[in-house]
């Protein structure tokens, strides 16, 4: 039996998230019977979780460790920079100016790069759940900060996807419907596992999301994805609320994601040879 990795424990957590979607009600002690039984079929040890837990944990206090010792000393060059800009135009000197704007712009380019680093999903490059945390709802209540139009996405028999060809092929699956999505030029968000949310601007009605979304699906279910030597189809099923400054989150999804089953449902009734 083989200890457990991390990427081991991605592909198990996976397979026992796309188990649990058809449950209504799970317990902590079935969702361990599930995940016990997906690392049995890895031929997986997860007897120590402690280890399991302490290694991650540590992964990620190793993380914030260098987001913090970045930052600071970031704050450290910009506070020199500053220091410098005040004299430069002090004493009316245009060469240490230059060299304050180059500093500068360099600094505003690693800023981008630790942005990206901290609110992009590794896996798909779209928007994270912390991105949307951060920058569309208010802090302690989650009321969004502003007007818009939210579209939940989900793909359709994914869990098929993932046990027919593999979880390197549902990566893949992923990453092309979060491409795709890319093309309204929206914030794309990957909220959960094979969930995306879209948060169309102010400007953009209900009526105009759901015919860019129609659009993209449209094309997405006439292309033929390849796999094993054999070919597969794909589509994804979408729901759209539209939401005032000072809705709640969780309200809002809750709508969309109502309106995302009836959507479901019509889609596997019409769509057929898709898995």
């Amino acid at each position: 039996m083989q200890q457990i990795n991390e990427e081991m424990l991605q592909v198990i957590s996976n397979e026992t998230k796309s188990s649990i979607d058809d449950i209504s009600i799970v317990t902590p002690t079935i969702y361990t019977d599930i995940f016990l039984k997906c690392a049995s079929s890895h031929n997986t040890d997860v007897d120590n979780e402690r280890k399991i837990t302490d290694y991650l944990l540590s992964k990620k206090i190793s993380q914030f460790t260098d987001l913090q010792e970045t930052t600071a000393k970031n704050a450290k060059k910009l506070s020199e920079s500053t220091d410098k800009a005040l004299l430069a135009i002090k004493d009316k000197n245009e060469t240490i100016l230059r060299e304050v704007l180059q500093e500068t712009q360099n600094l505003q380019r690693e800023i981008e790069r630790l942005k990206k680093s901290v609110y992009r999903d590794e896996l798909t490059d779209v928007f994270n759940r912390k991105w949307l945390h951060d920058y569309c709802l208010e802090d302690e209540s989650q009321r969004f900060k502003n007007s818009g139009t939210l579209a939940i996405i989900d793909l359709n028999y994914f869990k098929t996807i993932n046990d027919t060809y593999g979880h390197i092929i549902g990566d893949k699956v992923l990453i092309y419907i979060a491409n795709q999505l890319k093309k309204t030029n929206e914030s794309i968000v990957r909220y959960g596992g094979d969930e995306f949310i879209i948060i169309f601007s102010a400007s953009t009605t209900k009526e105009s999301a759901y015919a860019k979304l129609t659009k993209i699906r449209e094309d997405v279910v006439k292309k033929h994805l390849v796999a094993k030597e054999s070919s597969f189809k794909v589509s994804f099923s979408f729901g759209i609320c539209e939401f005032k400054k000072g809705d709640i989150l969780s309200d809002v999804i809750e709508s969309a994601d109502n309106d995302m089953y009836e959507d479901k449902i019509q889609i596997k009734n019409s769509i057929t040879g898709i898995h």
